[in-house]
């Protein structure tokens, strides 16, 4: 994330949490009294979300110095010190929860997402975001994403043309879909926006073999998302996909997506799709336990 936007992020974050003042610290701590804490991991996962607390601190306080002992994307277990940060004690206290926040969060995504890779890792198949994300925070959770080992999808709207259900419905069919997000590309390329446009891939959604078919014909899409199949027909359109590959003399990227589970994602990348997508990766995610604890003495 580009550090002048994450810059304003982490006022907000601030500004939500302390207002006109931490008056527990204040009222307690000396304004110059001088201290150290440290970020003690207290689960086993994947940390994520250093460089990030760093900026925090940096915003903060610049004083404050960091002595790191762990990278993001370094796996991690109970008892292990990613790092100390030295400074005024009030600035410490202050820092502490929002930057717990932001770790514990990004390196509970890291840790959902390496558990999901490393199931298909030999498989040739690469588990995928979504944009199920927390408002605000999604340039931080695919970060994370990316930091366990998984791909990133679409950062958002802007980015990639991804065709779904709603948006098939309301242009009347796949064929008039495709047909027109094609054409879009290239009117806003000839406006002037070229290399971005030319460049933008076009994914469709399918729920059934009539709608692959029909996308197929078109010779359009970069990608053909496989929405709620099962494991058997992933594999019947995948075979599918992959003849008409033989015949057109190009890749056709084959995503599936809907309701995959850790305990299903398996036995969809064993049919031969490139892609999984899991929305889990950054909506039911579980928090990796750490603290950050006063170093006496």
């Amino acid at each position: 994330m580009d550090k002048q936007e994450l810059r304003k992020l982490i006022a907000i974050w601030f500004e939500e949490d302390i207002r006109d003042g931490d008056h527990t610290s204040l009222s307690c701590i000396p304004p110059t009294q001088m201290g150290c804490q440290q970020l003690i991991i207290k689960d086993t996962g994947v940390l994520a979300g250093v460089e990030v607390a760093k900026e925090i601190i940096r915003y903060f306080d610049p004083d404050c110095r960091v002595e790191q002992f762990l990278e993001d994307g370094a796996h991690v277990k109970p008892g292990d010190i990613a790092f100390k940060v030295y400074g005024k004690e009030l600035s410490l206290l202050q820092i502490e929860r929002t930057m717990l926040n932001i770790m514990q969060r990004m390196s509970g995504v890291a840790t959902t997402a390496h558990r999901y890779q490393s199931l298909i890792a030999d498989t040739g198949c690469h588990v995928l975001d979504t944009r199920k994300t927390t408002p605000g925070l999604r340039y931080l959770e695919k970060e994370a994403v990316a930091l366990g080992g998984g791909m990133n999808h679409r950062i958002g709207l802007f980015d990639m043309i991804l065709l779904k259900d709603n948006h098939v419905d309301f242009a009347g069919g796949i064929t008039n879909a495709l047909t027109r997000a094609r054409d879009y590309l290239k009117r806003k390329a000839a406006e002037g926006q070229s290399e971005r446009f030319l460049s933008m891939k076009i994914e469709i959604e399918v729920r059934n073999f009539d709608e692959i078919n029909e996308a197929l014909a078109t010779n359009i899409p970069d990608r053909i998302m496989l929405d709620n199949f099962t494991p058997a027909k992933t594999k019947e359109a995948v075979d599918l996909i992959r003849a008409w590959e033989r015949q057109a003399g190009r890749h056709m990227e084959i995503e599936s997506s809907g309701g995959i589970t850790i305990d299903t994602i398996r036995d969809y990348a064993l049919q031969g799709v490139d892609f999984v997508s899991v929305g889990a990766l950054t909506h039911s995610y579980k928090s990796l336990d750490m603290s950050f604890k006063a170093v006496k003495g």
